[in-house]
């Protein structure tokens, strides 16, 4: 598990952005580069041309609502995708790269990602999810 962000810091947010985009991938943790904090970057939209880049720092999951199932890939064990359940919607309280408190609600493919890197906070991959039918 990984300890609270005390700080938001730039020069983080920066690598794990360059990290994401070269990988290229659509979300990244700070464990994933060996910093032990709780901050991940998404950016849902990109591989479709439309930037959507987000900062979450010592995310809070609020709630959760319905059910998918996604193939997922993960930086950490490239080429080994996996069938992961993941809730529908979700709201989710975090910090911003300002430092701004904020509160919001995500669907479909944004939730399933969230989620994903929220995983890696409290020390887990998509190999400890069972395989989803």
């Amino acid at each position: 598990m990984c300890a609270p962000a005390l700080e938001v810091d730039a020069a983080l947010i920066n690598d794990l952005f360059d990290t994401m985009y070269d990988a290229p991938g659509r979300g990244l943790a700070a464990p994933q580069i060996g910093v032990l904090t709780r901050i991940f970057v998404v950016d849902t939209r990109w591989k479709d041309g439309d930037k959507n880049p987000m900062v979450f720092a010592n995310p809070e999951l609020l709630s959760t609502d319905g059910s998918q199932i996604n193939e997922e890939g993960c930086l950490s064990i490239p080429n080994i995708p996996r069938r992961v359940r993941r809730p529908e919607n979700l709201e989710i309280f975090w910090i911003d790269e300002t430092g701004s408190q904020r509160r919001g609600a995500f669907s479909g493919f944004d939730a399933a990602c969230i989620c994903h890197e929220l995983d890696h906070l409290d020390g887990k991959l998509i190999l400890d999810h069972p395989e989803a039918e």
